[in-house]
C-alpha cells in the first residue's frame, strides 16, 4: 500500500522542521494512514548535504529491520504529490498518553526511571529530564549508536498500543563525524544487552556482505564506511557510549 497506493494529503505537521504531511495511501479501496516528506520541503543544513535525509530515514529503517530491531516504522522512498520523498507508515498513539521520557522535581525520581540531566524551571525549581529503565528503550538507545542519531528527542520515541517501542524522525542520521545527541543517556557506560548484541553482529556480517552494498544507495562512500566502523568498534566494546565533553550531548529542545 504503502509502494503503490494513491497518496492523498491530508494535513501538515506545521511544528516540524522541515515539510511534514500527513497523508493517506489508498490501494484497491484500502486506506493506510501514512507521514510523507518531499525532498524539496528539506530545510539547508550546514553541516548535512542538501536533499539527503529522506533517504537517511529510509536508511535507518533499513539498518533495523536488518539487526533484527522493531523500532522503527515502515519507512519507504517513494513519488508522491511534491516529489520524491520518504513515506513512512503512520503510528497510532495510545489514548492514556503514556510517555517514555518525563520531566519531574529533581528529588523524586521514580523507581524505574534513569535521570538524564537536571535543570531549572521558570520558578527557580530544580527539575530532571528522565526516561524509563525499559528494555525495548535500550534497543532503540542502541541503534541511536549505530545509526549516530543526532536528534533523539523525547517526541520523537512513540510507546504504541500494543507495547512496541518506536522511534520516528531519523533524517539527522549518519554523519561520518560523532553526531550523536540524544535524550536516552540514562545507560551510558553500562553493557549493551543481548538483544541489541544480537542486531550488532548481524549488522556486522551485513556490512561485509549485501548490507554494505545497498546502503550506498541511501548516502555517501565515507558515511558507509563510517556506519561499518562504528559496528565494529561496538562488537569491540559493547557498552552504551559516555557523553561527549566537547559538545552538546542534548538535540534542543530535548523534549
Amino acid at each position: 500500500m504503502l509502494t503503490r497506493g494513491t497518496i492523498d494529503i491530508t494535513g501538515r505537521l506545521t511544528d516540524a522542521s522541515n515539510l511534514t504531511l500527513l497523508a493517506s495511501c489508498t490501494l484497491d479501496g484500502v486506506e493506510l494512514e501514512c507521514v510523507y516528506k518531499p525532498i524539496r520541503g528539506e530545510r539547508p543544513l550546514w553541516d548535512f548535504p542538501d536533499g539527503t535525509l529522506a533517504h537517511r530515514e529510509v536508511a535507518a529503517r533499513r539498518i533495523a529491520e536488518y539487526a533484527g530491531w522493531d523500532c522503527v516504522p515502515l519507512t519507504i522512498m517513494r513519488s508522491g504529490p511534491y516529489g520524491a520523498g520518504m513515506v513512512q507508515r503512520w503510528i497510532d498513539q495510545p489514548e492514556d498518553g503514556a510517555e517514555l521520557v518525563d520531566l519531574v522535581p529533581e528529588d523524586d525520581v521514580p523507581s524505574g526511571w534513569l535521570p538524564v540531566l537536571r535543570a531549572v524551571d521558570v520558578s527557580g525549581s530544580d527539575i530532571a529530564v528522565v526516561h524509563a529503565d525499559d528494555p525495548k528503550l535500550k534497543v532503540l538507545a542502541g541503534f541511536d549508536v549505530v545509526v549516530n542519531n543526532a536528534d533523539r528527542k523525547g517526541s520523537h520515541i512513540l510507546l504504541t498500543g500494543d507495547g512496541r517501542v518506536l522511534g520516528v524522525d531519523h533524517g539527522l542520521c549518519f554523519h561520518v563525524d560523532d553526531k550523536l545527541r540524544t535524550i536516552l543517556w540514562g545507560w551510558a557506560g553500562t553493557p549493551l544487552p543481548d538483544a541489541v548484541l544480537e542486531g550488532v553482529h548481524r549488522l556486522a556480517k551485513g556490512m561485509s556482505a549485501d548490507l554494505r552494498t545497498e546502503m550506498h544507495d541511501y548516502m555517501t562512500i565515507g558515511e558507509v564506511d563510517a556506519l561499518a566502523k562504528r559496528i565494529d568498534l561496538l562488537e569491540m566494546y559493547p557498552i552504551y557510549p559516555m557523553p561527549p565533553r566537547g559538545r552538546t550531548p542534548i538535540p534542543w529542545p530535548p523534549l
